[in-house]
C-alpha cells in the first residue's frame, strides 16, 4: 500500500513556495541536455533521457514534487547504504568492519580494487563492498534473504516494492565484471559462500523498482532517525544511521566524492539508471531522477538540482549551525484572541463567527529551510479557509536569504489570491530582510497592497478584526455614534427610562489627544462614549506607554473606579474628537433611592460587559498555555 502524504498544492487556493522553486528548478535544468543513458545494461538504455522528476520528503511527512516523480526506475547501487545498515543490524558493526572498509578510493564505482593483503573491499559503496554486504544478510535461503531486503527497502520507502525482474535479468546476463569481483572476495574469504548465490542477490537487490518520490521518503527516513515520516515504522536502527550516512558522505558519490563533498556537502548516493538520493539530517530526504550519466555515473540534472537546493538553503553539512528551536511558538486566530480594541456586542459576535479567517503565527528561532518550510506549510494548509496570515517575528533570532526568499514567495502568491499577509513586530536584527522585501517590491503596488507591516501584534489584530467586521458589515469596522437608546448600557430600558436618564447625564466634548481621566484622581463619574474613541493607557517602567485598551461608541468607562469607589487606575485620552455622556456617583446613588429598576438594569449591562471581557481573558490564556 502506497503511504501518500498530503499534496499542499491541492490544500488551499495559494500554492506552495517550495513548489514554486521546484518547478523553477526542474524548468531550468529540463533543457540540460549534456550526459547519455546507460547502456552496459542493456534493459537501462532504453529509458527516456527527457525523464526527470525531483521530490523533497519532509521529516513530518511531507512531499513537494514535480516533473516525472512517479516514472519508475531501478534502485541500482543506491540500495548499497540500506543493505550495508541490514548487514550492520544482522552482523554487528565488528563483524561488518572485518570483511568491508570505510575508506574512500577515488576509483569508479565497478572498480575491482581490493585492500592489499586482507583483500576487504576499500567500502561499502564500491561494488566490491556492496556484494560483500549482500553476502552478510541473515537467511536461510536466498530467498529469505531477499524478502528481508525487500521488506526493509518498503519500510524505507512506506510502500510495498518489487523486483524489475526484466532489468534483473539483464543485470544478471551481463554482469561478468561483478562476477570477477564475487570470486576475488571469495578468493580472500570475505566472501564465505558460492559468490553466485551474492552475486545473484545483489543484482536483484538493484533491480527494485522506485521513483523519485520513493528516494525522497526513503531518504527522509534516514533523516528521520530511521524512522519513516509517513508511515512512523523503523526501518533500520538509530545504533547504525552514523555509520550508513558517514559512508554516504564519504563514498556515496564514487569518484565524484570529494567534489560533491566540497560543493554539496550532504549525505547523498546516486544509480546508474538516474537516480540520486540526499539526506538533510533532521530536516528532509532529496529524491531526483533524470537517466543521463556523466562520465562517472552520476546523473547529470540530479548533481545540478542538488547542487542548486544545498546553495540556495544552506544545506552544507559542514556550514556552522546557530541554534534551532521549534519555530511556531504558538498559533491561534481572531475568534480566540482579540485586540485591546472593545467590541459591542454585535461586533463581538461577527468576530465569534469569522475569527477563523485571520489568523496568527507566533515564530521563534532561526529560520532556516527546515523551519521556514513548517511555517509556510501550516499557512497554506489553512489558506481557503483564512483571509489574513499575521507573522509575529518577536522571536525570531535571524533570516536566512534562501528563507527571506521564500517568504517573498508567501507574500506574492498569498496576494495573487487576494488574501493578506502581516509582518509584525520586525526588529532592528530583521533589518536585512526588511530592505529585501522593499527592493523587491518597490515597484510592483498590486502585491504592496496584500502586505501590511505592523510594529505590535495588537494593531495587527485589530486591523484584522476591522476588516473582518467591515466584510460582514460596510463601512471602515466602527460606529461613528450612537443616541443614548442604543447604548450598550442601556440595553433593557423602556424608552422612557432613557427619558429620564437622560435628565441626570452631563454632555462633555473632547478634542484628540485630550486628557479625559487621570490616573490616581478621585473616581466620581460613569463615562457613556457616544461617538468618537478612547484609549485607556498606563505609564511602564520603562518610560513605554502600553494601551490597555480602546473603546468605541456605545461602551461605557470609568465604571468600575465608581462601583468600587476608588481612584482611578488608568489614563484615558481621546484618540479622536469625542463626545460622552457623564452620570456622576451622586446621580447613580439617587437613581437607587427614586427608580431602583433603572439602576438595576445599568448594573446587569456593566456586570454583562464585564463577563464578556473575562471571557476573552480566559479564552486568551487558555489558547495561550495550549
Amino acid at each position: 500500500m502506497r503511504h501518500v502524504a498530503q499534496k499542499l498544492e491541492d490544500v488551499g487556493p495559494v500554492k506552495s513556495p517550495i513548489i514554486a522553486y521546484l518547478e523553477q528548478l526542474h524548468a531550468k535544468y529540463s533543457t540540460l541536455q549534456d550526459g547519455e543513458v546507460a547502456t552496459y545494461i542493456p534493459e537501462l538504455s532504453k529509458a527516456d533521457p527527457n525523464w526527470f522528476g525531483v521530490s523533497i520528503a519532509t521529516t513530518d511527512g511531507y512531499v513537494y514534487e514535480v516533473g516525472d516523480t512517479r516514472q519508475s526506475f531501478t534502485i541500482q547501487s543506491i540500495s548499497k547504504p540500506f543493505v550495508y545498515g541490514i548487514a550492520l543490524e544482522d552482523r554487528g558493526l565488528d563483524a561488518v568492519l572485518r570483511k568491508i572498509g570505510v575508506e574512500p578510493t577515488g576509483d569508479a564505482f565497478n572498480s575491482i580494487s581490493l585492500a592489499p593483503g586482507t583483500g576487504c573491499p576499500f567500502n561499502p559503496m564500491i561494488n566490491a563492498g556492496a556484494i560483500a554486504a549482500t553476502s552478510l544478510v541473515v537467511g536461510n535461503s536466498s530467498e529469505d534473504k531477499m524478502q528481508r531486503i525487500l521488506r526493509v527497502f518498503s519500510a524505507y520507502a512506506g510502500r510495498e516494492l518489487s523486483i524489475d525482474t526484466t532489468v534483473y535479468k539483464s543485470e544478471k546476463e551481463t554482469g561478468h565484471r561483478n562476477r570477477a569481483i564475487g570470486h576475488m572476495l571469495r578468493n580472500f574469504d570475505i566472501l564465505s559462500e558460492d559468490p553466485d548465490l551474492a552475486l545473484d542477490l545483489y543484482f536483484q537487490q538493484c533491480s527494485i523498482s522506485v521513483d523519485s518520490r520513493d528516494l525522497s521518503i526513503m531518504a527522509a527516513t534516514l533523516a528521520n532517525g530511521g524512522v519513516n515520516p509517513l508511515t512512523k515504522e523503523r526501518a533500520i536502527s538509530m545504533d547504525y544511521l552514523e555509520n550508513i550516512m558517514s559512508i554516504m558522505t564519504t563514498c556515496g558519490m564514487y569518484d565524484y566524492a570529494g567534489e560533491w563533498m566540497y560543493w554539496i556537502g550532504i549525505p547523498a548516493k546516486s544509480g546508474v539508471a538516474g537516480g540520486i538520493m540526499a539526506v538533510m539530517p533532521g530536516q528532509a530526504g532529496i529524491g531526483v531522477f533524470s537517466p543521463p550519466l556523466d562520465a562517472r555515473g552520476n546523473s547529470v540534472r540530479g548533481i545540478e538540482v542538488c547542487k542548486n537546493i544545498s546553495r540556495d538553503f544552506n544545506l552544507h553539512c559542514l556550514r556552522v549551525p546557530r541554534s534551532s528551536r521549534s519555530t511556531i511558538r504558538a498559533q491561534y486566530d481572531v475568534s480566540k484572541i482579540r485586540s485591546k480594541r472593545l467590541r459591542n456586542e454585535h461586533d463581538a459576535e461577527i468576530l465569534d463567527k469569522s475569527g477563523t479567517r485571520a489568523k496568527v503565527y507566533e515564530l521563534n528561532g532561526d529560520l532556516v529551510f527546515s523551519t521556514v518550510e513548517v511555517t509556510i506549510r501550516k499557512i497554506i494548509e489553512v489558506s481557503d479557509a483564512v483571509d489574513i496570515a499575521a507573522i509575529d517575528f518577536k522571536r525570531v533570532t535571524n533570516i536566512e536569504d534562501s528563507s527571506a526568499q521564500l517568504l517573498l514567495d508567501l507574500i506574492k502568491t498569498y496576494g495573487s489570491c487576494e488574501k493578506h499577509i502581516l509582518l509584525v513586530n520586525l526588529q532592528e536584527r530583521h533589518s536585512a530582510f526588511r530592505r529585501f522585501l522593499e527592493e523587491q517590491l518597490t515597484n510592483n503596488d498590486e502585491e504592496k497592497k496584500w502586505l501590511h507591516v505592523f510594529p505590535d501584534m495588537d494593531l495587527a489584530i485589530e486591523w484584522s478584526e476591522n476588516r473582518l467586521i467591515e466584510g460582514k458589515r460596510p463601512g471602515d469596522g466602527s460606529h461613528k455614534s450612537v443616541t443614548l437608546a442604543e447604548h450598550d448600557l442601556c440595553r433593557g430600558l423602556e424608552p422612557e427610562a432613557v427619558t429620564l436618564l437622560e435628565t441626570l447625564l452631563t454632555s462633555r466634548r473632547y478634542e484628540p489627544g485630550d486628557l479625559i481621566v487621570r490616573k490616581g484622581e478621585p473616581a466620581d463619574e460613569i463615562y457613556l462614549l457616544m461617538s468618537g474613541e478612547v484609549s485607556v493607557r498606563i505609564d511602564l517602567p520603562n518610560g513605554q506607554i502600553k494601551r490597555l485598551s480602546t473603546l468605541s461608541p456605545g461602551m461605557a468607562f470609568g465604571e468600575i473606579a465608581v462601583i468600587n469607589s476608588s481612584v482611578r487606575s488608568a489614563d484615558v485620552h481621546a484618540d479622536k474628537q469625542v463626545e460622552c455622556y457623564l452620570l456622576s456617583t451622586a446621580a447613580f446613588e439617587e437613581l437607587g433611592e427614586t427608580h431602583p429598576m433603572i439602576k438595576m438594569t445599568l448594573l446587569q449591562n456593566l456586570l454583562r460587559n464585564f463577563s464578556r471581557m473575562l471571557t476573552m481573558v480566559e479564552r486568551e490564556v487558555t489558547t495561550l498555555a495550549w
